[in-house]
């Protein structure tokens, strides 16, 4: 920049003056006391502040303030709750002294007056509590962690399975006697009137750490411990899962997800909407006045809390204790009591952090309470410290890191570094369980227990199952049997083999499945993250337009099936797969498979040459190299040793797969394309429950018979599919190019629990739309192009596979779920394309699932 003469004059004088402004300032000191317009008395803890800056102080016991700043301001602004605000004009620069009167807002009560009259009705407007709450909510972000450049703490969590008020003369029965040592196992302390009977616990202790800027978060596992049930029960599973029904709780978000529901928190945006709220007292902790707020449901049914915060008056509305339960008459299976206790401790720039944590939750088949399950979470936060940097290494690699030495900790370790003390009966519960799980009649119990629930016989390093798939029928292979199993962990980490046998009793013929599988990372295949290469060999049935596994058509109970049901395929396969999941969520996987579909029952093949002769084809074979991404942002996962089930959250899941057809290599006999893409995503709606949001699209390029396009999924069995078209029939439709849409809302009782009747029940509302949209270009149209497999038709030659046209095929869905606390119950309407053979208008389907 270039000065000329006058330029550098103007300059060197306003420099001059501004220096002289601060060498000669003089600070603003205002000092006084601030009372009571009415009774004349002092006020404690009232906010005097410099208007238009963050410099504040609190007037104490007596009233009195002294408020400084070397700048010059020329207002001072005095708040408290239940008074209206006062701002005052004062001379910038000077030393000066104040009374300030403050006159109580005329939502006040000047006295109470005890009446047997009508109950005044509770209204947001004017009401000082409602006021409190909104402050609160406005002041949340400033109050959370993730305010800070930088948080670290270390975070101890104890996770707590007790049974409750065990008979104590049950180990002296006969059949319990040699289980003594652990029914004589009592914590009588830690719920007082209760005797709880330890059956797990486990501990973990971590170091967490958090940048704002670029965001990361990063914990480290120092030690991990839990009782070891044996079996085939995945203790880390176990735990896992126990964790997700006791989420971590934070007051501060619009939701606080707990057995597997979306609760609305108390200083939610909405909450002034669903909640009720009372100033019910104000105490004084550590020289700070708090106010008691306590705050209940409006509708006493709905996914609330009642309960009671405790809120700061310092400016900063900060939740410095909380109290949450829920009501009895909520909809929520097998929970009789949930409890959450949080306390808070004040950092040292006057905000608040969370301290402790503790989660109690009392389960139950019955609402009798006796010989019922409690389960106590507790997690206690240490050494937090803010706004402390580290280096990009800190903070680099996964977001979770447990390294085998912090499964292996030894019991000094424990000792000298747990963040909170275990019982008696929690110490001895490691001891207890690990005896039982050695004695033969305990392992004989879990082993049927085991059989009941997954369906498989172990045998130490081989298991045989599934039972569901022993025996199964359908009207090609008449009586199907089947026998089969797979290697468990305990026979190895790294090689797994899975294999089964059939026979169709009808169409006389042999079925096999034979599997083995390599773990690169030496993990078990079933455990996040999957690393591993699999080679299989299967021959068995398969509808065209299932959604359904081999497994799941193998099922006796899907065997039932509605309208014909005769048009199957033989697949014969050769398969290899490569699957690799990353920390971040992130997979994809490449597979190559040799695949013959033969038709069977009245299913054919026929083409027409040139000369207008029809010919059956008795087989079709392709070669097909696939890849696959997937990205599941925060996945988490139902863990079982040999199983594990993904757990929608609110994170959207994105799938893309290539699937490319290679002609004159393994005997593929087409060149084709095909693109699918897929997006997941689970979405909360507050007290009107959630929906599971699904959107595919797919397109085939090449030329292609009918059998390698896309057959829509279709369920003709009368079992609720909820990702398959309910009053489709199989192989109704195919195209080569498609969108679809299916949206499955639950709303949690949110109108049923309005109906007294429905209320008591229990029961609760869903309902759901299916759309897809897509068509068959002239390319892959048989009427144009005579080499091209004819579409079915019936005996009589009316159709049976269409293309779809302009209308989208549409279905929907009304239905009542948690029925028994299982079953879910379904009517299905059709929209469209109500003129093909053999379909219905309506249909009542059901489901069995389990929710809490």
């Amino acid at each position: 920049m270039n000065f000329n003469c006058f330029d550098k004059k103007l300059f060197f004088l306003a420099f001059f003056l501004f220096v002289t402004s601060l060498l000669f300032a003089q600070p603003t000191t205002v000092s006084g006391t601030v009372t009571d317009a009415h009774n004349k008395q002092p006020l404690p803890f009232v906010v005097v502040s410099f208007t238009g800056s963050t410099i504040s102080v609190n007037t104490d016991n007596e009233g009195k303030f002294v408020l400084t700043s070397p700048q010059a301001y020329s207002h001072i602004k005095a708040s408290f709750l239940g008074y209206k605000d006062a701002g005052i004009t004062i001379t910038p620069g000077k030393e000066q002294t104040l009374d300030i009167m403050l006159v109580p807002a005329s939502t006040q009560l000047n006295e109470v007056v005890v009446k047997s009259g009508k109950k005044p009705k509770y209204r947001n407007k004017d009401n000082p509590a409602v006021e409190l709450i909104k402050m609160v909510i406005q002041n949340k972000e400033k109050n959370r962690p993730e305010s800070y450049a930088y948080v670290e703490y270390e975070e101890y969590d104890k996770m707590q399975f007790s049974l409750i008020d065990v008979s104590p003369g049950l180990s002296n029965k006969k059949f319990f006697r040699k289980y003594k040592f652990v029914l004589d196992n009592r914590d009588s302390t830690t719920l007082p009137g209760k005797s709880l009977l330890p059956v797990y616990v486990g501990e973990t202790l971590s170091q967490y750490y958090y940048r704002k800027n670029p965001e990361k978060e990063k914990t480290i596992t120092l030690g991990q411990k839990a009782v070891n049930v044996g079996g085939a029960v995945d203790n880390e599973g176990l735990s896992r899962n126990f964790r997700h029904l006791y989420y971590k709780v934070d007051i501060y978000s619009n939701s606080i997800f707990l057995m597997t529901n979306n609760f609305l928190s108390p200083i939610a945006n909405s909450a002034p909407t669903f909640y009720k709220f009372f100033i019910t007292d104000t105490i004084v902790v550590n020289n700070k006045k708090l106010v008691e707020l306590s705050f209940t449901p409006r509708n006493t049914a709905d996914m609330l809390f009642e309960g009671k915060i405790y809120i700061t008056l310092d400016g900063n509305y900060a939740v410095q204790k909380a109290e949450l339960t829920i009501n009895k008459h909520i909809n929520l299976n097998f929970v009789n009591s949930m409890q959450v206790n949080q306390e808070f401790e004040q950092n040292p720039d006057g905000r608040y952090h969370l301290s402790k944590s503790t989660m109690l939750a009392n389960f139950g088949l019955t609402t009798n309470k006796k010989g019922s399950l409690y389960g106590i979470r507790t997690i206690t936060y240490k050494n937090y410290i803010v706004n402390k940097p580290h280096p990009d290494a800190t903070y680099a690699g996964s977001g979770e890191v447990v390294s085998d030495s912090s499964k292996n900790r030894s019991a000094r370790f424990w000792a000298e570094n747990r963040l909170d003390t275990l019982t008696t009966a929690e110490s001895k519960a490691y001891k207890n369980i690990d005896s039982l799980r050695n004695m033969p009649s305990f392992k004989r119990t879990l082993d049927i227990a085991t059989f009941l629930i997954t369906g498989y016989k172990n045998f130490n390093t081989f298991e045989i199952g599934p039972a569901n798939t022993f025996y199964s029928f359908n009207p090609v292979e008449g009586s199907k049997v089947r026998l089969g199993g797979r290697t468990t962990p305990e026979f190895s980490k790294r090689y797994y083999f899975e294999t089964y046998g059939a026979y169709g009793f009808k169409d006389q013929r042999f079925k096999y499945l034979l599997s083995a599988t390599y773990s690169i990372n030496d993990k078990s295949i079933y455990q996040f993250p999957r690393n591993y290469i699999k080679a299989s060999v299967q021959s068995d049935t398969k509808i065209p337009g299932s959604s359904l596994q081999y497994v799941d058509e193998a099922n006796f109970f899907l065997s039932f099936k509605r309208g014909t049901n005769d048009k199957y395929l033989y697949d014969n396969s050769y398969r290899l797969d490569y699957i690799h999941e990353y920390e971040n969520h992130f997979s994809y996987t490449f597979e190559l498979n040799r695949l013959t579909q033969a038709p069977a029952g009245s299913l054919y093949f026929i083409n027409t040459d040139n000369n207008g002769i029809n010919h059956h084809i008795n087989g079709l074979t392709t070669a097909e190299f696939s890849v696959g991404l997937r990205y599941a942002p925060h996945e988490e996962f139902y863990q079982g040793k040999d199983s594990r089930a993904a757990i929608p959250g609110k994170y959207p899941v994105f799938s893309l797969d290539y699937d490319a057809g290679l002609k004159d290599i393994l005997g593929g006999q087409y060149n084709f394309q095909k693109l699918h893409a897929r997006i997941d995503k689970r979405m909360y709606f507050s007290q009107l429950g959630w929906a599971d949001v699904t959107f595919e699209a797919g397109h085939t390029f090449g030329q292609v018979p009918y059998p390698l396009l896309n057959i829509f999924h279709a369920n003709q069995t009368y079992a609720y599919d909820i990702y398959s078209y309910n009053l489709m029939n199989f192989l109704e439709f195919v195209s080569d190019r498609y969108e679809s849409l299916n949206i499955d809302q639950h709303f949690n009782g949110f109108f049923f629990n309005k109906i007294p009747l429905f209320k008591k029940l229990k029961w609760r509302e869903v309902a759901s739309v299916k759309a897809i949209y897509g068509g068959l270009s002239d390319n892959n149209n048989p009427a144009l192009h005579p080499s091209l497999y004819q579409l079915p038709v019936t005996a009589t030659g009316q159709p049976i596979t269409y293309a779809l046209g302009r209308t989208p095929y549409i279905e929907g869905s009304i239905g009542i779920e948690n029925i028994f606390k299982f079953v879910r119950v379904d009517l299905v309407r059709r929209f469209t394309y109500l003129d093909h053979p053999e379909v219905a208008k309506w249909g009542i389907r059901t489901l069995f699932q389990f929710y809490f």
